[in-house]
Order: structure tokens, then C-alpha cells, then sequence
């Protein structure tokens, strides 16, 4: 594994190999057609040109050995795909038809060992701490695939081999995974139905059954079975046409409370992009924006530890631009702008109606709440897809001097700052202080007016983008929601003497609130005595480096608050 010049691995880890383009079509089947080698080239080609490849830890798939896919799949259904590689063309066709929506090639057995390859090895790089997440980009997608059968181009399941590696191998007790595929993972969600250990949760279009795969177990009812009952959450979308605002009110309202009592060791992400704008499959209009925002919301999740697996996507650009703007905000880089009304379609009412019952006991939401913070809702429509102006460059995105800085308007204090903070030494000329206090008199007074001019020198460093840290207090269902329909140029937080927030629920609400402003945050502590505690909740913020961003760091240093490595168990 390549380090940087420092000694220090990179921050970001993209696993992928060349030859994974190898599988293909070999004959006419419209509905197999669009699982082509080019959506591989087409993301692979977009993070070059934009400069992301090169910040990444970049590592070569190797495939995954017989016995690590058996911790899905049956010696015999691993014997049937081997068996591809010596077969002619018809017989290759002949037993595709065995599947449904399924195709073989000559490559295919090797393809996809080389896709569930790139996952356990994205997998070890996170848990050991080489990287603090990463991607792995692959094909054939896995999520459809089941312990006997390939299904919907599939045909190991990638995520699921790597959640039960990652359980075998370093003995993890609760493993996330999110599949914002507009399929239903039915795969994955068989393989786990009963294990309480994994928390599977798929939004999908359904349109009450009658979308593929047809299947009675994508609904809101379908909640896991035996121990595994209550871990399993599917949100089923039964009309075309969701947008920013229903995917994140999915996260705010229904995902993320659960997952913070289910408190994860990792994140898999089966990240398929068919539910962005202008796919022909998902036929959603969630632009690529928000897939940077959906993935800063899990990374206050595991100490960030998040490895996203490449499942579908179909749109080409749209494949593209959504990989990098998830790669993107994997590396640390301000989540970009959303725009448009922030509504939620009807259609999501409708259904945390329906499903309430189910979710009320584990979300601990008070009967008949309602989550919508408007009245009136939006309806839902289709939209084509369309560049986004935000990727038309590089995203080479130059590190600042500084992440966060401190102003102390206390005369004569001092703290102790984490390394890379910056004490705001410098204040606004007094004319310029003057004439934004000139409403208030009682700022006249000399203390006053320092106090107001260093805190201006700290809001101007944020807008220009020197800064990018802080430190605020929110709460999941009304801040957040809030400031995502304001969508405001920055956030400020003023901390008072009695705030009442611990450490730990400081940084956590402080990192998830990085996303609406783009990262400019700016925290007003009073009193030296709670500046010293407000900067101790910093400090800690699960992952450590959301807030005083080491995650943008030079060599991709890893925190040294971040919760320990997590070793093999033979260690």
C-alpha cells in the first residue's frame, strides 16, 4: 500500500481494476443492455479529469478467493459461475436465462471477484486505519445477488461478503449498511433477514409493487425476521420524480435516528446512482449535489469509517458527476450548494403515515407527529438530467492555511488549542467596527468593540475560505431540516453560559451541520471557562476531524481522537 511522503496513508482509498471493464453483453437483451463497461470508464474518467483520482490512496482489486465468497454463497452456485469461463456463446446465453436479468461472459466469473476483491480490500484498509474511507469502484454490481442465484446484473454480492468479512475477520457487532440504489437490494436484505448485528436500510422505487423486482418484501412492512426483526427498514418510493429535499428528509427523519441507537462499527454504503436525475431506471431528479450531502450526514457515523461499494447507474454523466461529488466529500471538501425548494414530495408524508407504526417503536416518534416542517407539499416530477456547473473544473480544491481559528475576547486568556488551530490575533479596523455597532452603544466602550472586531476578522476569514471549522449546537429534526430549506451562506452559533450540551452531543450535532453552509461555521462562546469546555467538545467529535478539518489535511492524517484501530481478531 503506497504511503504519502510523510509516512501517513492517504485519507481516501479508490479500489478498482481495469479489467473489470472485460464483462459485456454478447447479444441483443434490452433489458441486460444497459449494465455496459462504459459506466465503469465514464466514473473512472470523471474523477481523473477533475483532479480526484490523484488525491486518492489508489489501490489495484485483486479477486477474492472461493472460500471469502462462500461466506455468501454455496460451493455450488460458485461452481456454476466458474464454470462461464470455458463456455461458447450460446451456452453462455442459455444458462443467463437460469436468472432473472442476469447475463454471462467468458470474464464475468473473473469480473466479479475482482468487484467482491475490491470491497474486502477497501474494507481492511478502513478498519486497520490506512484510510479513513473510501470507494470501491465496481461492476458487476452486487446487491440483488443471493446465496444461490444471480439476479439484476449481479452476481456476487459484493457488500454482503464484505459486512461478513468484516464480522469474521475483526469481530464487528453492528455493521450499517445503506443502499440508496433505486432497487431493492432484495439480496442483501435475504442474506441478513434474521442477524440483528446488521442494520439494512434501502430506499427503492416501488410504486406499490409493480416496479422490479416485484417483490412483496421491498414494502415498509418487510422489518427482518426472527432475532433480526426491527433491522431491516425499507422505504419504498411508489411514484417517480424524488428530489433533493425527499431524500433528505429520508435521512433526517427516518435513517439517521435509527442509526444512532444502533450506534455502528461501519458504514457500507451500496451506493448506486440510479436514483439521480435523469436515469432511465429510477427516473428521480435527486441532482448529484446530493449525494456529497447524504454522505456527510453518515460520516458522523462508526468514527466516520464509511467504505461505499458501486452498485448501479445507468445515466452515464449522471454516473459520473455523482461519483465525484460523493468522492469529493469523502476527501473532505465542503459539501457544494443544493438548490431548488427544499420540500419533500407528498408522496414522503404519505408514506411515513403508512409506515409509522412500524418505525414509532425504534424512532421514539410521538404518535401522530408530523415530520414536515411546511404545510404544503410539492408534487413530484420527472426531470432530465443536466451538468452540474459545479464539477465543470478541476477539484484540486488547495488546502487552506487553516481550518479553524479562535478569537479570544477575553483580555489576558489563553487555552490550549489542538495542533493547526489559529488564535485570531488580527481585528477589523475600528471605523469598520464602529459602523456595524453603531445601533448598539453599549459597544462603544473599548472591550466591546475588540470583541466585535475580532469577531468580524473570524467572519470574513470563513466567506473567503480560509476557515472551514466550528463549532455549533442542532438537533436532527428541526435545525437541520431548517437550514436546509433556508440554505444558509453560513451558520453561526452563539454558546451562552448555561448551553447545557456534553461534549460528545456537541461535536456530533457541530459535524452533521458542516453541510448546509458548506462547511463556513462560526461559533460565539462566552466566558473563558465555557470557551475552554466548547473547545473540549470539539476535541471529540466522532471521527475527530469533521470540525477542525485534519481531514483535509496534507499526508490525510488520521485524528489522534479518533476511536482506535480496530484489528484482526488473530491480533
Amino acid at each position: 500500500m503506497d504511503q504519502s511522503d510523510h509516512g501517513v496513508a492517504m485519507g481516501t482509498a479508490l479500489v478498482y481494476h481495469e479489467d473489470m471493464t472485460a464483462t459485456r453483453l454478447l447479444w441483443d437483451d434490452p433489458e441486460c443492455e444497459i449494465e455496459c463497461p462504459e459506466r465503469l470508464t465514464a466514473a473512472l474518467d470523471g474523477l481523473r479529469q477533475r483532479g480526484l483520482e490523484q488525491r486518492c490512496l489508489c489501490l489495484s482489486a485483486c479477486e477474492a478467493s472461493e472460500e471469502e465468497l462462500g461466506l455468501v454463497h454455496s460451493p455450488e452456485y460458485i461452481a456454476l459461475v466458474q464454470r462461464t469461463q470455458t463456455l461458447a456463446k450460446e451456452e453462455l446465453q442459455e444458462m443467463s436465462k437460469q436468472f432473472d436479468a442476469v447475463y454471462f461472459h467468458p470474464s464475468t466469473f473473473h469480473c466479479a471477484r475482482l468487484a467482491v476483491g475490491a470491497a474486502l480490500q477497501l474494507v481492511d484498509a478502513v478498519l486497520t486505519g490506512a484510510v479513513h474511507n473510501g470507494l470501491a469502484l465496481v461492476r458487476p454490481p452486487g446487491h440483488h445477488s443471493q446465496k444461490a442465484a444471480a439476479n439484476g446484473f449481479c452476481v456476487f454480492n459484493n457488500v454482503a461478503i464484505a459486512a461478513k468479512h468484516a464480522k469474521q475477520k475483526y469481530g464487528l457487532q453492528r455493521i450499517l449498511i445503506v443502499d440508496w440504489d433505486i432497487h431493492h437490494g432484495q439480496g442483501i436484505q435475504y442474506i441478513f433477514d434474521d442477524d440483528p448485528s446488521v442494520l439494512y436500510f434501502s430506499w427503492h422505487r416501488y410504486e406499490h409493487g409493480r416496479f422490479w423486482p416485484f417483490l412483496q418484501e421491498s414494502d415498509a412492512c418487510a422489518v427482518g425476521q426472527g432475532q433480526g426483526q426491527g433491522f431491516t427498514v425499507n422505504l419504498p418510493w411508489n411514484q417517480v420524480g424524488m428530489g433533493n429535499a425527499d431524500y433528505l428528509a429520508a435521512f433526517l427523519h427516518v435513517l439517521l435516528p435509527l442509526a444512532f441507537e444502533f450506534d455502528p462499527e461501519l458504514v457500507l454504503v451500496s451506493a448506486g446512482f440510479d436514483s439521480a436525475i435523469g436515469d432511465p431506471e429510477g427516473q428521480m431528479q435527486a441532482t448529484p449535489e446530493c449525494f456529497a450531502h447524504l454522505i456527510q450526514l453518515l460520516q458522523v457515523l462508526a468514527g466516520g469509517r464509511i467504505c461505499a461499494v458501486l452498485e448501479g447507474g445507468y445515466h452515464l454523466e449522471s454516473l459520473a458527476q455523482s461519483v465525484c461529488m460523493m468522492v469529493q466529500t469523502l476527501l473532505g471538501d465542503p459539501t457544494p450548494p443544493l438548490l431548488g425548494l427544499m420540500v419533500p414530495c407528498q408522496r414522503f408524508e404519505d408514506w411515513r403515515v403508512d409506515v409509522a407504526p412500524v418505525l414509532s417503536p425504534s424512532t421514539h416518534l410521538p404518535e401522530g407527529r408530523s415530520l414536515s416542517l411546511l404545510a404544503e407539499s410539492t408534487t413530484c416530477e420527472v426531470a432530465e438530467a443536466a451538468p452540474s456547473p459545479l464539477l465543470d473544473g478541476l477539484c484540486l480544491r488547495p488546502i487552506p492555511p487553516v481550518c479553524t481559528a479562535v478569537a479570544l475576547t477575553v483580555p489576558g486568556a489563553a487555552l490550549a488549542l489542538p495542533p493547526g488551530v489559529l488564535y485570531q490575533e488580527g481585528s477589523a479596523l475600528r471605523e469598520e467596527t464602529e459602523a456595524w455597532a453603531r445601533p448598539h452603544k453599549s459597544l462603544f466602550q473599548d472591550d466591546g468593540l475588540a470583541a466585535l472586531g475580532k469577531i468580524l476578522c473570524l467572519v470574513g476569514g470563513i466567506l473567503d475560505g480560509q476557515t472551514t471549522g466550528g463549532f455549533l449546537s442542532c438537533i436532527l429534526g428541526l435545525v437541520l431540516p431548517l437550514a436546509y430549506g433556508f440554505q444558509p451562506d453560513m451558520v453561526l452559533m452563539a454558546l451562552g453560559p448555561a448551553h447545557g450540551l456534553q461534549n460528545a452531543q456537541a461535536a456530533l450535532l457541530a459535524a452533521v451541520l458542516r453541510g448546509p453552509a458548506g462547511g463556513r461555521i462560526l461559533a460565539i462562546v462566552e466566558e473563558v471557562l465555557h470557551q475552554d469546555r466548547a473547545l473540549q467538545s470539539l476535541e471529540i467529535s466522532q471521527g475527530g476531524r469533521f470540525l477542525f478539518g485534519e481531514e483535509r489535511t496534507q499526508a490525510g492524517d488520521r485524528c489522534p481522537i479518533c476511536a482506535p484501530d480496530i484489528l484482526p481478531l488473530e491480533q
